[in-house]
């Protein structure tokens, strides 16, 4: 399992977890599967819908959210293939919520970010099963000419 990124898309995503630090900051990522690769191209950064209280480690995509993202997809002729988020003063590996609440087939990929400063990602892909994750080797590909 392989998640195909560029550096540009990987400093959006750790720009938006640091920006939204102490809180979690997620968002979806949309590109293209192949096989068991996902290459990403473009992300969607939102708003943490959860309620205040439960922001600095939890977080919340609304259906709106979801819809939103399919309709970019197709307007891009993308598809969703994962979720980022961030966690605030924690490693970044899920967690039991993560794994209660995620979906097998997406990309999940998380971002530490200590004190404010995103330190390093790792991404994963929860089993059919759903009793685990696997994770996912990060391969940060060159960017695409004529952009």
């Amino acid at each position: 399992m392989k998640l195909e990124i560029t550096k540009t898309i990987l400093d959006q995503i750790h720009d938006h977890g640091a920006a939204a630090y102490p809180e979690e900051g997620a968002g979806l990522m949309l590109g293209q599967a192949n096989g068991n690769t996902r290459v990403v191209r473009t992300i969607l950064a939102l708003n943490n819908a959860r309620e205040d209280s439960a922001r600095h480690n939890r977080y919340l995509l609304t259906a709106h959210d979801m819809l939103a993202g399919e309709q970019e997809a197709a307007r891009l002729g993308l598809d969703i293939v994962g979720v980022f988020h961030s966690h605030p003063d924690h490693p970044d590996q899920p967690s039991e919520f993560d794994r209660e609440w995620a979906l097998p087939w997406f990309s999940y990929l998380i971002t530490r970010v200590d004190q404010g400063k995103a330190i390093s990602s790792r991404s994963w892909r929860l089993t059919d099963g759903r009793d685990e994750f696997g994770e996912e080797f990060i391969q940060v590909i060159q960017e695409a000419s004529g952009r």
